[in-house]
C-alpha cells in the first residue's frame, strides 16, 4: 500500500501550489493541497498494553538546547530527524515552532513531548516500557512526497532498531497532522502499530492515519493542557488504551473533553 496514494497526482497539485508561494515553507497554508488517501495500512497489536515497548514521535520541532535548531528556510520543509534520549530533562528541550503558537510548550513541554506522563505510566504498569529514545522532527513539511521518500524510511529504520511494539505520534500544527499521519502509515506498513493524537479531524480523515484519537483540543498543546497533568494523563491514557481494541483503521473520539468540562462546571479546575 502506498503511503501517498496516486502520488503523481498529488505532486502536480503541490507544484501548482508552490507556484503561488515562495520556495521556502510559507506560513499561509489556507490553500494547501493536503494528501487525500482512501485506505490505510493496519497492523494489529499483538500484546497487552502493560507489555508494550512504546516509542514516542513528536512533530513539534523539539531539539536539545545547544544543538542546531531546525531550518525554517529549508525548501519544502526540514527533513532532519532527531533521536533524543527519553531520560533528558525537559527543561533542556527547545522548540522551533512552525505553524503553531509556542506559548504552550514554553509553559509545559509535556503538551507536545509528554515524557513525564509516559514515564508515570511505565512506573504504574500501564505500559510496559517507554523506549529509551524518542524521535523529533519539525512537522511543518509542505513537501509530503519528499517526507515519505527521505525522512520516513530513516524513522522506520531507527524505530525498528529499538524493537518497539507500538508508537505514539503527536502533531503540533495543522500541517503537522499530515506529517505524523504519513509517518504512522509508514510505521504500520513496517509492522509497527501506531496511535496518533489529533485535534484537527479533517486532516486525519483526508490523510488516513491507521489509528487516531481525536478531541477538541488546541494545536501546540495536543497531548493535553499545559500545567494540568491530570488532563494530560486522561488524553494519553484513553488514547493508548484504544491501541489494542481497534481492529480496523478508524478515528476514535476521546471523552476527555467532556469529563474536563464537568470538572470546570463543578469548580474542580
Amino acid at each position: 500500500m502506498e503511503i501517498i496514494e496516486r502520488v503523481d497526482v498529488w505532486r502536480n497539485r503541490y507544484r501548482d501550489w508552490q507556484q503561488k508561494h515562495s520556495a521556502s515553507a510559507p506560513a499561509d497554508i489556507s490553500d494547501y493541497p493536503f494528501v487525500e488517501n482512501q485506505r490505510a495500512p493496519f497492523t494489529p497489536v499483538r500484546c497487552a498494553l502493560p507489555m508494550l515497548n512504546l516509542a514516542l514521535v513528536s512533530a513539534a520541532g523539539a531539539y536539545i538546547d545547544g544543538s542546531d535548531p531546525f531550518d525554517l528556510n529549508a525548501p519544502g520543509g526540514d527533513m532532519t530527524l532527531r533521536e533524543i534520549p527519553t531520560e533528558i530533562n525537559l527543561a533542556d528541550l527547545r522548540f522551533l515552532a512552525r505553524g503553531y503558537d509556542p506559548v504552550f510548550v514554553q509553559q509545559d513541554p509535556n503538551v507536545e513531548v509528554p515524557l513525564a506522563r509516559l514515564l508515570e505510566f511505565e512506573n504504574n504498569g500501564i505500559i510496559g516500557q517507554v523506549c529509551p529514545a524518542f524521535w523529533s522532527f519539525c512537522g511543518f513539511i509542505p513537501n509530503a512526497a519528499r517526507l515519505v521518500e527521505d525522512m520516513l524510511p530513516r524513522l522506520v529504520e531507527r524505530v525498528k532498531r529499538y524493537e518497539v511494539r507500538a508508537a505514539l505520534l503527536i502533531p503540533a500544527s495543522k500541517l503537522c497532522h499530515q506529517s505524523v499521519a504519513l509517518a504512522a502509515r509508514a510505521l504500520e506498513q513496517a509492522g509497527i502499530p501506531t496511535m496518533t493524537l489529533a485535534v484537527v479531524r479533517d486532516v486525519m480523515e483526508s490523510v488516513r492515519a491507521p489509528r487516531a484519537a481525536f478531541y477538541e483540543g488546541q494545536t501546540g498543546s495536543v497531548a493535553g493542557r499545559p500545567n494540568w497533568p491530570e488532563h494530560q494523563r486522561r488524553v494519553l491514557d484513553e488514547a493508548l488504551r484504544w491501541l489494542e481494541p481497534m481492529d480496523e483503521p478508524s478515528i476514535y473520539n476521546l471523552t476527555v473533553e467532556l469529563e474536563s468540562q464537568v470538572e470546570r462546571e463543578r469548580g474542580e479546575k
